[in-house]
């Protein structure tokens, strides 16, 4: 069976989640204090778990005829204690935040649950084993999403699922065809079959089914539209869960596919990069139009998954030099999960105080609240790539890749200008989230209050002692790794870069030189002319009062959910699948109504060649593959 130590990693999550909710019939703050205790457990049982580069494996070949297959070594133990970590963090900011809801029980039992499903993708080793756990952790996240159970909850949770099970079922059909194609769904086999083989159309076909399910997890485009609606809905605690690692899991989905099946494939990479830079810029876009707290970090996360895929992208691209976008891939990843923690939690802090997410509403909370506003700053310098904050580093690496394979192109002749423009699309996706991220800290931490009200001065503590110290310790990270990157950030892509094929670069990046500083001043430039002419110029107005408000400005018709995906699943499909199963019933009723009509006058006319005769025409096997009973007899 292998080494039980990395077992226990991802069952103890779901038995301590019986455990939590049979505590919690009988006792609610034991049952707090239990989950707690339970994530922590959790985190320092992953922390042991490869503290000397040696690598844990474990089997259990029977398991749903698949078998489950765990391993922990570089990236897949690092991405486990991230998720560990965010766990333990948002369980123990839930105990205050959900002090006054209904169904904790229920929500700390499912919470747990997908926390050790998350844990078991993040250490699979085998894509049916990803793919078992994945499923699990969509089910159990969705009573996540609709918790409150209000009616925009249930429409948005709606749609999480929906996604949720088309995009299963289309990884799902992808992986029949891989594994009847090469005959195996090991991670570690899986690449090198398919170069002995060969990619044709079949195994592209199957890569972008499993694309589609991993992907609609990760809030690519198209298959973004739950993203925005669902985070906003769920409690904050579990929002940060939903942006900073569940998109990971559906990123880890993609990273498997493309760093094995498609290992250096330069069409696959191609296509890749078309769709991380749309959802790249549309997320920003999108966040910038927000006039929602969680919906903006909604957006945000989208735009972030972009600039993920974008180095996905690259990899293909650059082949064997994908040193800079293999480690600005990772690095990404994990920088988006650790500020969304951050953020997320902050903006919890604001609603579990006001119940109230809407700018206007909520603008002025942070004045005289100098812990909400140095931890949400934290969060916003880190994701807008400012030097001295983890994002930089990550965002550095990517534009780097850009600009290596746009220097590598030219030498080699090949047309360079579709990546430039890409270049340009990357730094100006990087100044729309300084612009959106600007709004968010102006309007709640500097603005006044409409009405002059300072409501960011009541005397009643807003966030208790254990709250304090999930922020403090999870918003602290993102500066020391920003400022020490070399002892940080470069430590963490060795140790998880060889998951993605990739190998360090030859010579250490100078993160400060004027070169790539360069890129996060554009961005910067960029960022403040949107946030003046676009946000104060465009996005807000005067109130009848002499205030600016924020309007909301984003045409209703280009909601795709809305304009594309609900007409077609529930109007357009049943209306011509109800239509073609009529012809379908119609055209063998009536070809069953001739056969019998025929049989009945061949009975009369050689009755002894009868059965002889029906059994081998064609209209019998037409009866038959439809699944209509026959019996020659009859």
């Amino acid at each position: 069976m292998g080494d039980y130590r990395i077992a226990w990693a991802v069952f103890w999550p779901f038995a301590a989640a019986v455990i939590s909710y049979i505590i919690g019939k009988y006792d609610k703050a034991w049952r707090n204090h239990f989950a707690s205790a339970a994530m922590v457990m959790e985190f320092t049982w992953l922390l042991f778990l490869y503290p000397h580069g040696s690598t844990a494996e474990f089997t259990w070949a029977g398991f749903c005829e698949g078998g489950i297959y765990l391993k922990a070594d570089g990236f897949r133990w690092l991405y486990g204690m991230i998720a560990a970590f965010m766990w333990m963090m948002t369980t123990l900011f839930s105990e205050e935040y959900f002090r006054h809801y209904r169904n904790r029980n229920r929500y700390y039992f499912f919470m747990l649950m997908t926390c050790a499903a998350t844990i078991g993708v993040f250490l699979s080793s085998n894509l049916f084993t990803t793919f078992l756990f994945f499923e699990i952790m969509s089910m159990t996240s969705f009573v996540m999403v609709i918790h409150e159970e209000t009616k925009m909850a249930k429409k948005a949770a709606g749609t999480y699922l929906a996604i949720a099970v088309i995009g299963g079922l289309s990884a799902l059909f992808g992986l029949f065809m891989i594994y009847a194609k090469i005959g195996t769904l090991d991670m570690g086999q899986i690449g090198m079959l398919a170069d002995k083989i060969g990619r044709g159309p079949l195994f592209y076909t199957a890569g972008i089914l499993i694309l589609v399910g991993f992907g609609a997890k990760a809030g690519m485009y198209p298959l973004h539209v739950w993203l925005p609606n669902a985070h906003p809905v769920a409690p904050a605690p579990a929002s940060a869960l939903l942006s900073g690692i569940l998109t990971k899991a559906g990123m880890f989905g993609v990273l498997v596919i493309s760093s094995t099946m498609f290992f250096h494939d330069v069409q696959w990479g191609r296509m890749i990069l078309v769709l991380g830079t749309i959802t790249m810029v549309l997320g920003a876009v999108l966040a910038v139009f927000t006039m929602d707290l969680k919906r903006t970090l909604a957006c945000s996360s989208m735009s972030q998954i972009g600039f993920i895929l974008v180095g996905v992208g690259m990899q293909g691209l650059l082949g064997e030099h994908n040193a800079l976008a293999v480690r600005g891939t990772l690095l990404h990843m994990v920088n988006h999960s650790l500020i969304k923690l951050v953020l997320f939690m902050a903006a919890g802090c604001i609603y579990m105080n006001l119940h109230k997410l809407n700018l206007n509403d909520i603008r002025g909370y942070g004045r005289g609240k100098p812990f909400l506003t140095a931890v949400f700053a934290m969060g916003t310098l880190g994701i807008m790539g400012i030097p001295l904050w983890n994002g930089y580093v990550s965002k550095t690496l990517l534009h780097e890749s850009i600009v290596e394979y746009i220097a590598m192109a030219g030498e080699r002749g090949w047309n360079t200008a579709p990546y430039h423009v890409l270049e340009w699309l990357f730094l100006t996706a990087g100044g729309l989230t300084v612009a959106y991220m600007t709004k968010l800290f102006i309007a709640i931490f500097i603005e006044k209050p409409a009405g002059g009200q300072e409501c960011g001065r009541e005397k009643a503590a807003y966030i208790n002692m254990e709250s304090r110290i999930a922020l403090g310790l999870s918003a602290a990270l993102l500066p020391a790794l920003g400022m020490l990157p070399g002892l940080t950030m470069d430590r963490i892509a060795d140790l998880g870069q060889g998951f993605m094929g990739g190998i360090s670069p030859e010579h250490q990046v100078a993160y400060f030189s004027a070169v790539n500083l360069k890129g996060a001043v554009i961005s910067m430039v960029i960022g403040s002319i949107v946030y003046i002419v676009v946000i104060r110029g465009m996005l807000m107005e005067r109130a009848e009062d002499g205030t600016m408000i924020y309007v909301e400005r984003w045409p209703a018709r280009l909601d795709l959910e809305e304009t594309v995906y609900r007409p077609v699943v529930l109007r357009f499909l049943p209306f011509w699948g109800a239509f073609f199963a009529r012809v379908v019933n119609a055209l063998c009723e009536g070809g069953l109504t001739i056969i019998l009509k025929r049989k009945e006058r061949m009975r009369t006319v050689r009755p002894k060649e009868d059965t002889g005769f029906f059994e081998g025409t064609q209209a019998v096997k037409i009866l038959t593959w439809c699944g209509l009973p026959w019996n020659t007899a009859s």
